[in-house]
């Protein structure tokens, strides 16, 4: 199996060396896997791509490249430039430095990257490794993830219908705040919400006397609906959200068909 990695954090990010060990181990000892991840930093650019400008692509060893860009922009690289001989069989973007379950997903440069993998036509799963108070201060804070992740893309695989029309399907995986001996099990999930929670602005003046805001997020603390991806992660499972691309609310069509005329 080719497997192609990428993520939001950064090309040295600690988070993709674990998806690295991950994809080793689905991959198998035939197999190879290929890492095209941003030069810099790409948390919160969702699926942005670099349409109106290049961007700089730099290859850091063998199957391991940099590109001067978002994640969607990186798998695009990947598929089109530096894997041309034969496409990836399967995407993976990760290990998120933090969640990306409930409102978070929208932002998501992570999710953004399997998004465009699914548009491309391909297997796609995020991974994302959620912090909390009893995991933030061990000694890999990715040790849930680490420990779990090859088993739940196996399971994942082992589930996702071969022959897709449409909008293809693709994974949001979400690792809960434990220790990798504590955590419970895996959940397949909706996208939940977190109530009265999301991101806001904080100001910052400069010594020059400028006005600068930060986003600032929400409490990551706030429980979402029983049952649905932020409140598995709270207590303890991995959530598995399969998503598609379509953001039609299909459930409203039929209440607003009195706009057509």
């Amino acid at each position: 199996m080719r497997i192609l990695i990428t993520n939001d954090d950064g090309i040295n990010a600690p988070g993709l060396s674990v998806l690295h060990a991950i994809a080793t181990e689905v991959a198998g000892p035939d197999g190879e896997v290929w890492t095209c991840a941003p030069a810099f930093e790409q948390s919160g650019v969702g699926h942005c791509i670099s349409y109106t400008h290049p961007m700089m692509i730099n290859q850091l060893g063998a199957r391991v490249f940099a590109a001067e860009g978002s994640p969607a922009d990186c798998v695009l690289a990947a598929i089109h430039d530096a894997m041309t001989a034969a496409p990836p069989d399967l995407v993976l973007s990760g290990v998120n430095r933090g969640n990306n379950s409930a409102e978070n997903t929208l932002y998501s440069g992570t999710i953004g990257a399997a998004m465009e993998a699914a548009l491309q036509g391909l297997p796609a799963i995020a991974l994302s490794q959620y912090y909390g108070i009893q995991n933030r201060d061990l000694e890999n804070p990715f040790e849930a993830a680490a420990s779990h992740g090859a088993d739940v893309v196996r399971r994942i695989l082992a589930h996702t219908p071969e022959n897709q029309s449409g909008y293809r399907l693709f994974y949001n995986v979400n690792f809960p705040p434990v220790a990798a001996k504590d955590v419970k099990g895996i959940r397949v999930a909706p996208q939940g919400m977190r109530p009265g929670t999301g991101f806001s602005t904080q100001p910052h003046e400069s010594p020059s006397g400028r006005r600068f805001l930060w986003i600032k997020g929400g409490d990551q603390t706030v429980r979402t609906t029983d049952g649905t991806d932020a409140a598995v992660n709270l207590d303890g499972y991995v959530s598995v959200t399969p998503m598609r691309a379509d953001l039609t609310d299909h459930s409203a069509l039929e209440t607003h068909v009195g706009i057509n005329t």
